[in-house]
């Protein structure tokens, strides 16, 4: 009874204990015991387990703390850090484990805290930053395997996430111990976490064609196989704890391109690179690299690494680059070498053709020197065309804006053409009213797309018609796209050719029974340059009548002020011509007043080229011209009479000396006298060699002569050139 009077009293008195503690210590922890339950309160949270221990008197004495002090005073390592990566508090268990003390932990940054000073800070520092991202992203812990290491211990990292909603407030990094680390036990702690197979452990290592490896989360080399030493030269012993970035040159780490992959490797689990590779005694190989990420459970403990000797593909790759860029070469100085080749008697041919259709002649001799004339074009079109092939492929072809008139440039065709189509034949224009005045784009492409494909219907054409229809398919607030088609009644295209149509030097005719005239490279060019002014090209049979529709789009751009523009009409035509004849006839007088009083220095070593020159400059009205067999003869020249002569006509390709070696030893010689250029060398950028090598002008043969006038004049009545001694007005 007593015993149970005792035990009332004792019962009672602890119930009034643990009234007045709950009253006066709400949120502290303090711990009640019954004799079966012992109840501990922190805030809001209750905590109820068994205990077997015998009946104790309330601990009265446990002094107040706050949940801060739950980390402060954890033994388990563990900090607390800000979204920015400040470390905010730090338990005891860290300061004791890491053997540092609390201020050399608080407020620094999280990275430079565990990796600064590291050499190998910026690869130390992935494995945790990735660890992190992904456990800020997904909201739940994520586990960090070998995230740190101090005094020969490594730790992996428990990384907890504390949002509010949406927003970050810290994180919680716990650490755990995982085992001392060295180099000799660094690839049995990563084989030992991926569970590595026995025998397919032993296949790896034994393979030699292969540099197989595996990395550390921080990209240390933790295994090493044989095809790794052969390719490398390294033998285990001498890279297992050694970071795989030995294995990059200097650009590749000054570029950060080691640090890059492994970044790039934990985002997409996999990257793979080619680059040169460093061995062990300084020589490089080209090698191909796939890093794979590696994880056993979800938590990220390496990489694998397999590496292949690529040299010799590459150097047989750079053999054949080497040989394309030859043959590219090759090809372009052909191509140059033909254009001269071919234009140097061109341009005595053409030339001389027009002195003559200067001259009186009878009826016949003029439809003859007609004839003449109009191969002499054909012929200068066929190489233009050839030199357009050559550009296209290159990638070299350029696209100029201008002004485009649609239906002017297509009236001016047709009006050309129609002197060309065989007797019975007629063509037809239709003209949609809603095509543009005027547009921005290149005009002369435009025409030379248009002319290819009504050349083609005009000449395959030999009864019907052939019919043009221009119009605007489509417009945005910026571009119009202009379709053109020319449907004719001609041979049509057989079925088996139509894929053929417009790949180059492609005719469909067999060339022992050839009819027609060409190279089989209009359309090719023509559906190349369509692509190039944003439009498309192509064919389809006339199904009304045999023959065939090629049609082609452009885009072109609007003009802002498109009321301002208006398409010329005749009577401006003929008012722009009257213009036109107006000031060649002002050029004409004014170069036959400068001509007696100028002396030109022509250098030319074709002797057809000679007399045809020297008869178009007497035309002009110049009785003062010396012609030159070469370069070194026209140096001389100038050289004996530095100031007699006004003007220098320089050939290129000449025999002793050429144009450029002559251009260079006048203006050594300090002879101040424009020099023009006057070359059968007409490819992409040959003009502006000329200007790099000191001449002032260029033009190319054959000589168009209303062209070259205009370069005398430009020259010879420039008042900058009276006593300048530079090479050229400013």
């Amino acid at each position: 009874m007593n015993s149970n009077s005792s035990s009332s009293s004792s019962s009672s008195s602890n119930n009034n204990n643990s009234s007045s503690s709950r009253r006066t210590r709400n949120d502290s922890a303090s711990a009640f015991v019954d004799g079966t339950t012992t109840t501990t309160t922190t805030g809001d949270a209750n905590i109820n387990s068994k205990t077997t221990t015998a009946p104790t008197e309330t601990d009265s004495t446990i002094p107040p703390f706050s949940a801060a002090d739950l980390v402060d005073l954890s033994p388990v390592p563990t900090l607390v850090v800000s979204p920015s990566f400040r470390i905010l508090r730090a338990s005891q268990g860290v300061v004791d484990a890491w053997k540092c003390r609390p201020d050399e932990l608080l407020g620094k940054d999280l990275f430079a805290t565990l990796y600064g000073g590291s050499p190998l800070e910026r690869f130390d520092r992935i494995p945790l930053a990735a660890a992190i991202e992904v456990a800020v992203a997904s909201r739940k812990f994520n586990l960090c395997h070998g995230a740190y290491a101090a005094h020969g211990v490594s730790y992996s990292a428990r990384i907890i996430p504390i949002l509010r909603g949406d927003q970050l407030l810290s994180l919680v990094l716990e650490w755990d111990e995982i085992e001392p680390t060295t180099a000799e036990t660094r690839g049995e702690i990563i084989q030992h976490a991926l569970s590595v197979d026995e025998v397919l452990r032993l296949l790896i290592q034994t393979v030699k064609d292969y540099a197989i490896f595996l990395l550390d989360t921080r990209g240390y080399v933790a295994t090493w196989n044989t095809g790794a030493e052969l390719l490398k030269g390294y033998s285990k012993e001498d890279i297992v704890g050694r970071h795989f970035s030995n294995f990059y040159g200097r650009e590749d780490l000054d570029a950060g391109k080691p640090e890059a992959e492994l970044i790039t490797c934990l985002r997409e689990g996999r990257v793979q690179d080619e680059g040169w590779r460093y061995r062990k005694d300084g020589s490089r190989f080209w090698a191909n690299v796939t890093i794979t990420a590696i994880y056993r459970n979800g938590v990220h403990v390496g990489f694998g690494k397999v590496t292949r000797d690529l040299t010799e593909r590459r150097e047989a790759e750079l053999r054949l680059v080497a040989a394309y860029e030859e043959s590219a070469k090759l090809k372009n100085d052909f191509l140059a070498n033909m254009s001269h080749e071919i234009r140097t008697p061109m341009h005595g041919m053409l030339s001389a053709c027009a002195l003559l259709l200067d001259t009186p002649l009878s009826d016949d001799q003029r439809d003859t020197a007609n004839i003449i004339s109009e191969s002499g074009q054909v012929l200068l079109q066929v190489i233009n065309g050839i030199l357009d092939y050559s550009k296209l492929a290159s990638g070299n072809f350029s696209v100029n804006t201008d002004l485009v008139g649609v239906a002017s440039i297509i009236t001016s065709v047709v009006r050309n053409v129609q002197m060309t189509l065989l007797p019975g034949v007629y063509i037809k224009l239709l003209l949609s009213p809603d095509l543009p005045k005027s547009a921005q784009g290149d005009p002369l492409r435009f025409r030379q797309i248009f002319q290819n494909i009504i050349d083609n219907a005009v000449k395959f054409t030999e009864a019907g018609s052939v019919q043009v229809a221009a119009s605007v398919t489509s417009q945005d607030d910026t571009y119009y796209t202009i379709l053109t088609e020319v449907t004719d009644s001609g041979i049509g295209v057989p079925e088996d050719a139509v894929q053929n149509l417009f790949k180059p030097f492609t005719q469909l005719e067999k060339p022992t029974k050839k009819r027609y005239q060409g190279t089989g490279l209009g359309l090719s060019i023509a559906k190349s340059l369509a692509e190039l002014l944003g439009g498309q090209m192509g064919y389809r049979p006339n199904r009304e009548r045999n023959g065939s529709v090629f049609w082609f789009t452009v885009k072109l751009k609007k003009i802002a002020n498109l009321n301002q523009l208006d398409a010329p009409d005749k009577a401006e035509r003929e008012s722009e011509k009257s213009r036109q004849d107006a000031e060649k006839e002002r050029m004409m007088q004014r170069i036959k007043e400068l001509a007696p009083r100028k002396r030109i220095l022509a250098a030319e070593d074709n002797l057809v080229n000679q007399k045809v020159l020297a008869r178009v400059l007497k035309s002009l009205g110049f009785h003062n011209t010396t012609i030159a067999a070469n370069g070194a003869e026209a140096v001389s020249t100038l050289k004996a009479s530095p100031n007699t002569y006004d003007l220098v006509l320089m050939d290129i390709s000449m025999p002793v000396m050429d144009g450029f070696e002559a251009t260079r030893k006048i203006r050594t010689q300090g002879i101040p006298i424009p020099i023009i250029a006057m070359t059968a060398y007409a490819l992409r950028g040959d003009s502006e060699t000329c200007l790099e090598k000191g001449m002032d002008d260029y033009i190319s043969k054959p000589v168009n002569i209303n062209k070259l006038l205009q370069k005398l004049l430009h020259w010879l009545d420039s008042s900058e050139w009276s006593n300048s001694p530079t090479n050229g007005p400013p």
